[in-house]
Formats: C-alpha cells, structure tokens, sequence
C-alpha cells in the first residue's frame, strides 16, 4: 500500500476545508489553506535538488512554519529532523554530522547556531516542481534525537508507518478521544515526540483546530485558553504547578474539557491539587520516542486509579518482564515491554537496539500492572543504583525526600563508593523562603527508608536543571558533580 503520512493532511482537507486549522498569533489559516502551504513546501524542497531519503534539520519554535516545513518535507519523500532550539553550536554540530543532513531549516536568529550546512528560512525555498514523494510506509519520515545533551547521539528512526499506527491509536480511544469540534493547545514543543505526534500529528488526523504557542506562560495560557476555547490542554507537569498560582483558575479553564499530561513523571499531590481548584480530572500517559510516542493513558477510562499512567493503547502490547525476558508473576515490578506498529525501526543508521524478531522492545522503564492491567511507573533501569548488590530506585528516595517540610524538589543519582559500590547522593531545592538543614533531610529519610538506601550525601541546591518536557536532566547533575 502506498501511504506518506503527509496524506493524512491532504484528507482532512478534503474533509475540513474551510475549517480552522492553525491559529499562531494573529495569523490563521483553514485546512484547505495549511494543504496549500504544505505542497509548496514540499516543492521548495524538491526545486532545491533534496530527493527522497535526504534528511533536513528543523531549528524552529512551534510555528505555522514549523507546521509547514515538517509535513512539507514528509510530503517531499525527506526526512525531518526536528532539534531542541536550545542547543548549543557545538551540539547541533554533532548532530548534522551523525545524521548526514543535506539542508536545515531555521527560524529567526537560531540560524546563527548552524555552519558549514546550507541554511534557509522557512519559506523561503520556492519552485513548483513535480513531487515524486516517498510512499514506501516503511520508509523513514522522522528522526527524533534521544540521547539529550551528554554522550553519544542517538536518534530513533520513526516510519510513515509508526507515525500513522500512533495516530491511529490515539483516535481509537472512547468518548476522550479528540474529535474536529476540538480547540486544542500547541504549546508542548514540536521537536519532542509528545508535541509532534501526540499533539500536532493527532490533531491533523482528526481536523481539531490547533493554537500554537512557542512557549508556556501561565498568563498568556490562560489568555489564549479564554479567547480561543481551548477544549484539550496537553501539558508537561510543570505548567500544571505554574497555573495553580492563578486565584481565578477555575474560570480561566472554563471552556477546557481534557487535560492530559505526560513526557515527565506527574506527582500524585499535584494532579489533587489541580483536581481539587479546577474540578478537571488530570489524565496521565506514558511513551517514549521510540513509540512515536503513545503507550498507555487514562484517556477513556472512567475512574482510573490515582498513580496510573493507565492502561495501553488500542493496538499496544504491553508486558512485564525480568531480565530474561520472562514475565513477572503477580504485581511484581519488571521492565516494561512493548509490541505495536507504532514502533520505531532502531536507532540512526544501522536500525540497532530495536525491536526484536518477535517485535518486542524493551523501554528500560521499570513498572508493574495491577489487576485491572492498568500500569504503575516505578523508575528507568538505567538510574537503577546497586548499593551492595541492592537495587536502589531513585524514585522511591526522591517521593520521600519531597515529604520533608521545606523541601520543593529532589533529584538523586548514584556516586561511586569504595565501601558499597555505589551510594546514593540527593539533591534538594528549597521552597521558596525555606532553609533546609541537609542532617534533618537525612535524619527523616533514616525513618522512612532501609539504611542502604538512604543518601550518604545532601547538597543544597537552588534549583535543578529540566528538560523542556519537565524532567530532571541527571546527565547534567553527574556531569556537575564529576
């Protein structure tokens, strides 16, 4: 079957012409009038020499013309590289490198960033010559880079195919599934699966219209929620702690009928604190890149349990298993496995460390299901500490670390020991006005955890470093503490 998932666009256009598509600023533009931009898009592209199979850098904030510039290059038959506008030069460098790219596209002064490639505006590209597009579902639309900003780049190959199936999944769901009637709130960035394919990818397969933002601001937010009618509001964890400083929130969020979270562990106080000023339940998910993103939610669910990322998707197999790749008796906690065309095709450019010849991929996430199937996150492998021949899972030490009076954040790694192998080290933020004496932290942690686990070290700290999606970059936090 021929297929690129640009074409899902050319449909809704044919469906939702005259509806609207995208708002950014005082800009609009209807399907009819996104489809138009999109095929030129893919002609510039093609006017400059770019066959399919040559991948393009996108260095742009969420914009009509990110919009434009990714699906005018999936349409081209090229492949996208989205990159997180806050890399360094020396970063992007990198990543042009390990990825061969041909052309990249950037936006205001990011162009700066990019030398010894051929850069261009969005837009700026013009031609009308004929597409002769990649249609081969198999085929490589997107590499979406994984590895953040230390060690080794590592890029995850994500297919027309893999796109569509987590579409397809999404609009599966039951009576929370997003529908064209929909106002929906491009905020989360493009360049990271959640906000590419859960919001921008979802949203163009079901005709919803999309207001797009570069960057949350809990008072503009709020603003565009009210002048828009926002009715679906994806948001990372911590915009949620940022909207609750509001004393009109409720009002504000009047018109919004969906929140859903993900990209970054939501804290279980949190979402009741929100539930409790707004009455909008907070629904949770799980994915990860390599899922294009889509693995489990609480969307369709009617009464969830609290600390759920949910149950999986339509057309999502999901397991528990040990090391062997047997799986886990019970509720006990395992790595997480999963099966489903939403798959990526390995890793950038041998396709390695991708599913296996049964189609399974293990996440390196740790979680358990209960007796209803649905999953509960406990931590990633890979920040497993083993403190004597003891499993230690940094979770577990932060949730307690967090219920210390005067304590807002915390964040541990594992440190070298010559005694125990490793131990566990803390960081802890302070609430604002607070002071935290690092021997009480220590003293409170000693009731609530076993001995092994307690951090052998505190370190006071004014904040910690995040990821835009919210989660605590611990790269950065060894590299610092090297």
């Amino acid at each position: 079957m021929n297929f690129n998932f640009a074409d899902i666009l050319r449909d809704t256009a044919q469906r939702h012409g005259e509806r609207l598509a995208l708002v950014d600023g005082d800009r609009r533009l209807t399907w009819s009038e996104l489809d138009e931009a999109v095929d030129k898009a893919a002609q510039g592209f093609s006017a400059a020499g770019l066959v399919p199979g040559y991948r393009v850098i996108l260095l742009l904030a969420n914009s009509v013309e990110f919009v434009t510039s990714y699906l005018g290059i999936l349409r081209a038959g090229l492949v996208a590289v989205p990159l997180n506008t806050g890399l360094t030069k020396s970063e992007i460098d990198t990543v042009v490198a390990h990825s061969g790219a041909r052309l990249a596209v950037a936006g205001g002064d990011l162009a700066s960033k990019i030398e010894g490639l051929r850069t261009v505006r969005a837009g700026e590209l013009q031609g009308d010559a004929p597409l002769l597009p990649q249609t081969d579902p198999e085929a490589l639309a997107v590499l979406l880079y994984t590895s953040g900003t230390s060690g080794a780049p590592r890029a995850a190959m994500l297919t027309h195919r893999a796109l569509a199936a987590n579409v397809k999944n999404l609009s599966a769901l039951g009576e929370d599934r997003m529908g064209p009637d929909d106002v929906v709130l491009g905020v989360l960035p493009m360049f990271h699966a959640f906000g590419l394919n859960a919001v921008l990818g979802w949203t163009v397969a079901t005709g919803a219209a999309l207001i797009v933002d570069e960057r949350f601001d809990s008072t503009h937010t709020l603003d565009l929620i009210g002048k828009y009618g926002v009715t679906r509001l994806p948001l990372a964890p911590p915009a949620l702690q940022a909207l609750l400083a509001r004393s009109d929130l409720r009002e504000a969020l009047r018109t919004v009928k969906v929140v859903l979270t993900g990209a970054s562990t939501l804290d279980r106080a949190l979402a009741d604190r929100f539930e409790r000023e707004t009455g909008l339940f907070v629904h949770q998910g799980y994915g990860l890149t390599e899922a294009s993103p889509g693995v489990t939610t609480t969307l369709g669910e009617t009464d969830p349990e609290p600390g759920s990322v949910g149950r999986p998707l339509p057309n999502v197999e999901l397991r528990i298993a040990d090391e062997q790749g047997e799986d886990v008796e019970g509720d006990d906690p395992g790595e997480i496995l999963i099966r489903g065309r939403n798959l990526f095709s390995g890793y950038w450019p041998d396709g390695v460390d991708g599913p296996d010849q049964d189609g399974w991929y293990r996440t390196g996430d740790v979680g358990y299901l209960d007796a209803d199937g649905e999953l509960f996150l406990v931590d990633r492998l890979r920040e497993l500490i083993i403190v004597s021949g003891f499993n230690v899972f940094p979770s577990e030490v932060e949730e307690v670390l967090v219920a210390v009076d005067g304590v807002r954040e915390a964040a541990v790694i594992g440190v070298p020991s010559e005694e125990t192998g490793e131990a566990v080290k803390a960081f802890v933020v302070p609430e604002t006005g607070a002071t935290v004496d690092p021997a009480a932290v220590r003293e409170y942690a000693g009731t609530r955890l076993a001995r092994f686990k307690c951090p052998v070290e505190i370190e006071v700290v004014d904040h910690l470093p995040h990821s835009v999606t919210g989660k605590v970059a611990k790269g950065r936090l060894r590299e610092a503490d090297r």
